[in-house]
């Protein structure tokens, strides 16, 4: 179940305290997040789980991802120059993601 204060955190756009909960935490649940149309450039999300969330027209740009999981995850429109994506996703499954909304699948490794 996500964690609803880190969920306020990105949706109040307070990176900073955000950030700091981040650090202290193995992993922060934001799985099934709505965050259509949000910079998330500067929010740590390395340990995140975005599984199931909604990222149309979200900006990724520069984000290491390769330890999130994004299983379900739609990155419709995003913008993700320079992102770092795990590697059980491949680029077929990003490119469409972007393209059509479709939802990301892992491939196993």
């Amino acid at each position: 179940m996500a964690d609803p204060k880190a969920l306020l955190l990105v949706q109040e756009e307070q990176y900073q305290e955000y950030n700091k909960l981040a650090a202290t935490l193995d992993e922060v649940d934001l799985s099934c997040g709505q965050f259509r149309g949000y910079d998330l450039r500067k929010f740590h999300l390395a340990n995140a789980n975005l599984s199931e969330s909604y990222l149309r027209n979200a900006d990724l740009r520069g984000l290491d991802l390769s330890q999130a999981k994004l299983r379900g995850a739609s990155l419709k429109g995003c913008k993700i120059s320079g992102v770092l994506f795990p590697e059980t996703i491949s680029p077929e499954e990003i490119r469409l993601s972007l393209d059509y909304g479709t939802r990301l699948r892992e491939r196993s490794l």
